[in-house]
């Protein structure tokens, strides 16, 4: 074996190298520890495999409290009971219920089970996939194109076309029959006859971008409207709208050519967005290096591509997991 070439472990040897690492910090008898020994010697994959579940174990905190959010049901529990004080019964258990935690990620990732994304796409018309651009006709002949990862639920049913953007982004072609064109987004709506333009979704609300005609933006019920034209942009949330402001509408709208298009936009922000474009998942552990800004064109088919090019800018450490989880710190 050339040992001068990176060992890869397969997901069989990191699973392997989880349930190791769940036992030996559960109180091994000697006999364990000679058998993880002579596993541990058996394959240099092995010994790589252990030392990735061990980065894991370090950070499951961190990442199992940032996925928490979306999967509160599946983690929520098992995080109260790691943050109890460290009284001496709590202690013995402390470690088993971190690796408890981080083993649940690790078998919501192999599945690809995310409650969130199911619960959002159960009440949707149409989604995409993460990683998949897909464009649908509406019955009035108005088109729709998804972002990756995004989701839509229609109803012309009640004298005007109301579409709920539930996840992610949507770009709208909107074809004039009178009627109005509502996409609602969070507690705000956008309002149009005929035209072209984006809602988007992001903390704490949406934002909308408009490629040509009129759109009329409210951040809230009962809120004033904006009207905003062609290259003008505005963001909303929490029933407050920020001040429009023009916008390179061509480049903010890349996507839908597989480019994603930043200008001094955060790397938290940038990672927002590759999550779409990844089947795992990504968690950016660093508030401050989430803040950094970044400026630049990607491709958005290789988000693993593109985090290399920002890691060789920012130089920060990237842990990959099961093929599945990416953590940056």
């Amino acid at each position: 074996m050339n040992y001068t070439e990176r060992v890869i472990p397969t997901p069989a040897q990191e699973q392997a190298a989880f349930a190791w690492l769940s036992l030996l910090h559960d109180r091994p008898s000697t006999g364990d520890q000679l058998t993880f020994s002579q596993w541990l010697r058996a394959d240099p994959a092995h010994a790589e495999a252990y030392a990735q579940a061990q980065v894991v174990w370090e950070l499951s905190e961190g990442p199992a409290r940032t996925l928490a959010d979306e999967d509160a049901l599946a983690l929520q529990g098992l995080l109260k009971a790691m943050d109890r004080p460290r009284r001496a019964p709590v202690r013995r258990w402390a470690g088993a219920l971190a690796m408890a935690a981080c083993l649940l990620l690790m078998i919501s990732l192999g599945s690809g089970w995310q409650p969130q994304r199911w619960i959002e796409d159960l009440g949707a018309d149409y989604v995409s996939a993460p990683g998949e651009i897909r464009t649908v006709i509406l019955a009035d002949q108005s088109q729709v194109t998804l972002d990756a990862d995004s989701a839509i639920a229609v109803d012309f049913s009640h004298g005007e076309r109301h579409v709920q953007l539930r996840r992610g982004a949507g770009f709208f072609s909107v074809t004039h029959t009178g009627d109005p064109f509502v996409v609602e987004a969070e507690k705000g709506e956008a309002r149009v006859l005929g035209t072209q333009f984006e809602v988007r979704l992001q903390s704490p609300g949406a934002q909308v971008t408009v490629l040509s005609g009129r759109v009329g933006v409210t951040a809230a019920r009962d809120a004033e409207q904006q009207i905003l034209t062609a290259g003008q942009q505005v963001a909303y949330g929490e029933g407050t709208a920020q001040k429009l402001h023009a916008v390179d509408s061509e480049a903010q709208l890349a996507w839908r050519q597989g480019w994603l298009t930043y200008y001094k936009s955060t790397l938290a922000e940038v990672v927002q967005d590759l999550r779409r474009y990844y089947p795992g998942r990504i968690v950016l552990l660093n508030d401050e290096l989430g803040a950094r800004k970044v400026s630049g064109s990607f491709p958005s088919k290789d988000p693993q591509a593109v985090l290399n090019s920002l890691q060789g800018v920012l130089g920060f450490e990237q842990h990959q997991v099961l093929g599945h989880l990416i953590i940056l710190r």
